[in-house]
């Protein structure tokens, strides 16, 4: 299927949209590869501060994706791989999307802006964590020309997860 992705913006997270993401991201289904529950309000407000401080200190973040409306979707960006275990210290990329978002090109058009963003910010390669199960998030990897690298248990849920990695040329 080769379909023109959506047009979506990112910006860096203000405190409004720590609201939002706790908002939209309060779904089951959006949840399930992410601790399978909500997280109060406070995560999020913690998590945009954390993102804002990311972009002014590495010129990257997980940023707030917007809608051809404006409206808040989800978000995407990258960050260091802030687990004790795994690519520690490596740039994961990474996205959540709103559920009424999902299968309409947002989270592959928005990662392709991170992959640019973090590249002109001089990062050569990034990371993705996937859980084995999630098709969807490993799609997107594959979309993006990421590569399987490594197949991991996760050391709390005893999961199977995947790393996808991907090399970042200068162009």
């Amino acid at each position: 299927m080769n379909r023109a992705l959506p047009v979506v913006r990112l910006r860096v997270p203000t405190d409004e949209d720590a609201v939002a993401w706790h908002r939209i991201f309060d779904d089951p289904d959006v949840m399930e590869f992410h601790g399978g529950r909500s997280a109060e309000l406070s995560v999020y407000e913690e998590l945009t501060a954390r993102q804002r401080r990311h972009d002014a200190e590495r010129g990257f973040c997980l940023w707030t994706m917007v809608d051809e409306a404006g409206t808040v979707i989800g978000f995407t960006g990258a960050q260091p791989w802030p687990q004790d275990w795994g690519p520690k210290g490596e740039i994961e990329i990474g996205w959540r999307l709103g559920r009424a978002y999902w299968g309409k090109g947002y989270v592959t058009a928005a990662a392709r802006q991170t992959l640019e963003r973090v590249r002109a910010a001089g990062v050569a390669e990034v990371v993705a964590m996937v859980n084995a199960r999630n098709t969807r998030s490993i799609a997107v990897t594959e979309r993006l020309g990421m590569r399987l690298a490594e197949v991991f248990t996760t050391p709390a849920s005893r999961q199977q997860g995947h790393c996808y990695r991907l090399p970042l040329h200068a162009r």
